[in-house]
């Protein structure tokens, strides 16, 4: 743990060089004596740090002083080699402290490159990455998710237990992985059911097991090509296509909500817009209830419909004071 820590010390003062030591502290989750302690350990090993006195004073690495920070350790190669995942999702990975580490490496090696300058900013200081949608709250995954990525080096079958959205009840059955995909901060198990593609959400894995048979994937197939088959399915099935009728003042919120089931928006009369969904049934219409009455459902009549027996049925519940 200190070896670690003193090389993050290290890469820390190479990006800024003089770094008081309450902020080094903090960064570092430790106690002032503690970074005191490590830059006097680090100063008696020969390495040119030292800590300046005074209001102005801190810790400092001598100017000119490099650390070869260009070699990354395999958990860090990991780490960014899964690109895309936000912080919450390496965390469920094992990969956090990796990936911090790897992140300092990458930019001490930035501070010492020709041209570079401490007031230029880097394109990770410009750009933020969140997949997590909006007002949605986290599902649970069932199971550890860096158990079973551990598990799934082993290439070998799955026995799940595995409950489907519509059942109260879980039922065992083997499967043949290709590995895990993540999508809007959801996690899915890609594997083969009987031969054929089956993504199955890990908060609906309630237990699995690795059996002793290797996994029997298709010939050809790999995570990628299987997932990409998979969305291109799922998207397919959305064939209900509903008209509505929207105010143009809560159009935002429905890109935010609605995201990718928004086809297409128009300019309809003044202070609304017509928006075309695509659904992959008529009974989806129940999401539109949540814009109440700064929506309207328009075509099919089969959806204008479905929602009027919703909408009564709601305005039956609430038609009397609850005792």
């Amino acid at each position: 743990m200190k070896a670690s820590r003193l090389l993050n010390l290290l890469l820390l003062l190479q990006t800024r060089q003089r770094i008081t030591t309450s902020e080094l502290a903090e960064r570092l989750e430790v106690s002032r004596r503690t970074v005191l302690r490590d830059v006097e350990s680090l100063s008696a090993a020969g390495v040119p740090v030292y800590a300046e006195r005074g209001r102005n004073g801190g810790i400092v690495l001598l100017p000119g002083a490099r650390l070869n920070a260009s070699h990354l350790e395999p958990g860090e190669l990991e780490a960014l080699s899964v690109t895309g995942l936000d912080s919450s999702q390496l965390d469920r990975l094992g990969l956090s402290a990796a990936h911090q580490m790897a992140r300092h490496k990458i930019a001490a090696r930035q501070a010492s490159a020709p041209g570079t300058s401490p007031d230029f900013p880097q394109l990770a200081d410009l750009i933020a990455v969140d997949n997590t949608p909006w007002m949605v709250s986290n599902l649970t995954p069932g199971v550890n998710i860096a158990e079973l990525a551990l598990d799934l080096r082993s290439r070998r079958q799955l026995q799940i237990e595995y409950r489907r959205s519509a059942e109260s009840r879980s039922t065992i059955r083997v499967v043949d992985p290709y590995g895990l995909a993540t999508k809007s901060d959801r996690w899915y198990l890609v594997a083969d059911d009987h031969g054929a593609g089956r993504l199955f959400a890990l908060d609906r894995i309630e237990a699995y097991e690795c059996l002793g048979e290797p996994a029997k994937t298709r010939a050809g197939q790999t995570l990628s090509t299987v997932w990409t088959e998979l969305k291109k399915r799922i998207e397919a099935s959305s064939q209900v296509i509903i008209t509505v009728r929207l105010r143009e003042n809560r159009l935002d919120l429905a890109l935010r909500i609605l995201g990718a089931r928004i086809d297409d928006v128009a300019t309809g009369e003044s202070g609304w817009c017509l928006v075309r969904l695509r659904y992959p049934d008529l009974e989806s219409v129940r999401q539109l209830l949540q814009f109440a009455d700064h929506i309207e459902v328009l075509t099919p009549d089969k959806a204008r419909e479905r929602v009027q027996q919703l909408a009564a049925d709601l305005a039956e519940r609430h038609s009397s004071p609850r005792r």
